[in-house]
């Protein structure tokens, strides 16, 4: 050691005592520099003062050796409690050399120095909260400390610090929250029990408005969430809950914008639960204010609705958030760009520049990587709330890639094609400029293996092919076949409302330039996927036939199909749409109108079918049946001996004696009563009798026919007295004259070529491709 005048106007005593190892010994040294410090403040000597702290501090507290760093420690405290109040004025030079004690590597020094600082604090109260960041930052490192002893004397220093914070209205908040949010992200379980008692204490100051703060800590806070503690856990959730009720009874003030895009990047369980409920509150509280950000939320929300029962919390706050948010779009979400401003994120050339500080301002670094694609929120105070915008890009986009995504559950695709239905039902002209890049996905989740995904497929492609929104000059803006498919849409599929395009024209409202281009493709799906045609065929057409009336489905769908070149699916198409126009329940006003052919709409109706009928045979036949053409049925069966009769086309013979059976033709049975005006009717029913083999059909045609009141009366009419287009006994009017000969010579072109292919078929194997030349 020095000799006595370096430490002057410490003794010789003092400063041999402060350097034993004893305890003892060091505490009478620490009495007697207390009793020094008093004569120098009764003197009003701060020179001194200071000087005996300088020499605590730097000989003693911060010396090489254990004891003397101890006796420093002593000797420091000693002169905190005789200064009294006045020791505010020299807290910088008390409390440093101290903190630094508390990263010494002996636990009973660390102990020492908390047990220091303990008493500078109680002495000083509030006077040491200009100090507070740096004697927090010390006690954060403490609470983590391995040693019971320090950690227990740590605990008493925090609960005295709490007490003067609560105590105080002179709490620098602003100084403190970048310390608070740099600590919060610790992965000790100590540190993270510290810093979320201290969020709690400070949340519960009245003077202290921490939710101002709380984007900067969010993040953090839900990080603490997940923590493995459950009793950490647990103070998170009060200290959260606490936040959620400030959130809700001063909604004007908080920052909602900020703290969404923290809510959604959490996936851990507890934690997924808690922002999706905070997420909830936010759309309800915020409303529109939140649009701006709505493809950041459906990132985070879709995926939940998929949950099972073990998630079940968290999947009912999920839906209550994707519900509040599509209420959220309105009709005013359309307007012109003009008057509302992009639909994109881009900002506005009123809006005000960004500062250096807005930079991350609500997002860590830390977590801005971990969901790139996220839209990282800008401020949005109460003032731009009427100006907000729907992201309608971002919200597409992220729909699209769930949509693409195969792992997507099925409640998330249900949920994915009610928010594109909503869309296009709310915001049409603009989302028809997305249509050309949905449209191929829309008809591929056709192919889903949920019902009510393909339900709700179909109405989101309904309503894109009827709105009138949708209406365009030409198709090709609007095409994105394979490169293989030349597809023009033609002059009738274009007309308006108010057009009539020749007879082919359908007499339900026109539907729009995206109609055609659906059944073009929905008719190439079924060629490509033919199990997707034997499987979900009959259910897609007949809800179609609900969403865009039956008459535009199977005018459209027969239009096509003439100009098929793969003849075998036509064959099968056509066969497949006429046991839908004979069977199903939806297609009963269709049946009604094609049935007595009493308008020329209902006749241009017959006439565009029958050509394409004319694929298939059989369903022709069945076609001329349920319009009540006999005398054109019982021509086209005389024809079918020139036809290559094989098992599949007896089988359809067959499934036509069923279905004459069937309730469908009640009305043609009942006209087997009346012989005299239904001649052809009988001989039609004969001779599908003469094709078919003696079987089941068979047995149960002959025996329909043996029922016929009187044989005898089974001749024919006199031609002369036979009207072409109004035979005996039918009230049909004048004006629906059809040229019959016309539709025989068309069905004898047609399975001309059908031979033809199947001569070819048989030397070479089928080919994939199919091509429509319209």
């Amino acid at each position: 050691m020095n000799t006595e005048k370096d430490f002057s106007p410490l003794t010789p005593n003092i400063v041999r005592a402060l350097n034993d190892k004893l305890y003892e010994k060091r505490k009478v040294a620490a009495l007697e520099i207390e009793k020094l410090v008093r004569e120098f403040v009764a003197q009003n000597n701060s020179t001194q003062i200071r000087h005996v702290i300088q020499i605590l501090a730097s000989e003693f507290a911060l010396s090489q050796h254990p004891h003397s760093r101890k006796g420093g420690l002593i000797g420091l405290a000693a002169c905190s409690i005789a200064l009294g109040k006045d020791s505010g004025l020299y807290l910088k030079e008390l409390i440093e050399p101290v903190l630094t004690c508390f990263n010494d590597s002996d636990s009973r020094l660390r102990y020492y120095a908390c047990e220091a600082l303990y008493n500078i604090v109680k002495v000083a109260r509030g006077a040491v909260l200009p100090h507070f960041n740096v004697l927090f930052d010390g006690l954060s490192k403490l609470a983590a400390d391995p040693d019971p002893n320090v950690k227990s004397g740590s605990e008493l220093l925090d609960r005295l610090l709490k007490d003067i914070v609560t105590e105080s209205n002179k709490f620098d908040l602003v100084a403190f929250v970048p310390l608070l949010r740099e600590r919060i992200y610790s992965n000790n379980q100590y540190a993270r029990q510290f810093i979320i008692s201290w969020i709690l204490v400070l949340e519960s100051v009245p003077d202290i408005n921490l939710l101002d703060y709380l984007p900067e800590i969010l993040d953090g806070l839900f990080q603490i969430l997940g923590d493995s503690s459950k009793e950490i856990r647990r103070t998170c959730e009060v200290v959260l809950g606490e936040f959620l009720k400030e959130i809700k009874k001063t909604p004007s003030s908080v920052k909602f914008a900020e703290m969404a895009n923290i809510l959604v990047i959490h996936s851990n369980d507890l934690i997924q639960l808690t922002a999706m409920t905070w997420m909830r509150e936010f759309i309800q509280l915020a409303g529109r204010v939140v649009l701006p950000y709505s493809s950041g939320i459906l990132t985070a929300v879709l995926p939940c609705l998929s949950y099972d029962d073990r998630k079940k919390s968290t999947k009912e706050a999920a839906s209550a958030c994707n519900h509040s948010l599509m209420k959220l779009v309105t009709p005013e979400d359309d307007e012109d760009e003009e008057e509302t401003g992009s639909g994109d994120s881009q900002p506005r050339e009123d809006s005000p520049p960004k500062t250096e500080g807005d930079t991350n301002v609500c997002v860590p670094i830390t977590l801005s990587c971990v969901l790139p694609f996220l839209p990282v929120f800008s401020l949005l105070n109460s003032a731009d709330r009427s100006q907000v915008t729907l992201d309608l890009d971002g919200i597409v986009q992220v729909l699209d890639r769930h949509l693409h995504d195969s792992s997507t559950g099925m409640m998330t695709r249900i949920s994915v094609l009610k928010w594109l239905y909503h869309l296009y039902i709310k915001t049409p002209r603009k989302m028809f400029r997305h249509t050309d890049s949905l449209f191929p996905m829309l008809l591929k989740t056709l192919s889903d293996e949920s019902d009510e995904v393909i339900l709700k497929d179909l109405e989101v492609l309904a309503e894109i092919a009827s709105s009138p929104a949708g209406q365009t000059d030409s198709s090709g803006s609007c095409d994105n076949s394979d490169s293989k498919l030349e597809l023009q849409v033609p002059d009738g599929a274009k007309a308006g409302p108010q057009t009539v395009v020749g007879d082919s024209s359908p007499s339900t409202p026109s539907m729009n330039s995206y109609f055609y281009k659906f059944m073009i493709n929905l008719l190439k799906r079924f060629c490509l996927e033919r199990k997707l045609l034997e499987n979900r065929g009959a259910f897609i057409i007949r809800q179609l036939c609900l969403l865009l009336h039956a008459e535009n489905i199977f005018h459209s769908m027969a239009d096509i199909l003439l100009k098929e070149e793969d003849l075998k699916f036509a064959s099968t198409m056509v066969q497949t749409l006429n046991t839908i126009l004979l069977t199903s329940a939806e297609l009963f006003q269709l049946r009604n109108q094609l049935k007595d052919l009493r308008t020329q709409e209902s006749c241009a109706l017959f006439c565009c079918l029958y050509r394409s009928w004319c694929h298939n045979p059989v369903a022709t036949v069945s076609l001329c049946f349920l319009t009540q053409n006999y005398r054109h049925a019982y021509d086209l069966i005389q024809k079918f001996g020139d036809l290559e009769v094989t098992v599949d086309f007896l089988m359809e013979v067959d499934k036509l004696v069923q279905l004459i059976e069937s309730p469908i033709f009640t009305y043609l049975r009942l006209q087997l009563l009346d012989v005299e005006n239904n001649p052809y009717l009988i001989k039609a029913l004969y001779g599908l009798l003469m094709l078919l083999p003696q079987s089941q059909a068979f047995q149960l045609l002959s025996h329909r026919l043996r029922c016929v009141p009187n044989p005898e009366l089974m001749r024919t009419v006199d031609e002369s007295k036979y009207i072409e287009s109004k035979p005996v006994g039918t009230k049909r009017p004048t004006y629906t004259h059809m040229d019959y000969n016309d539709l025989l010579q068309h069905f004898d072109r047609v399975q001309s070529k059908h031979l033809e292919v199947r001569h070819q078929r048989s030397g070479r194997a089928d080919h994939p491709d199919r091509k429509l030349m319209l």
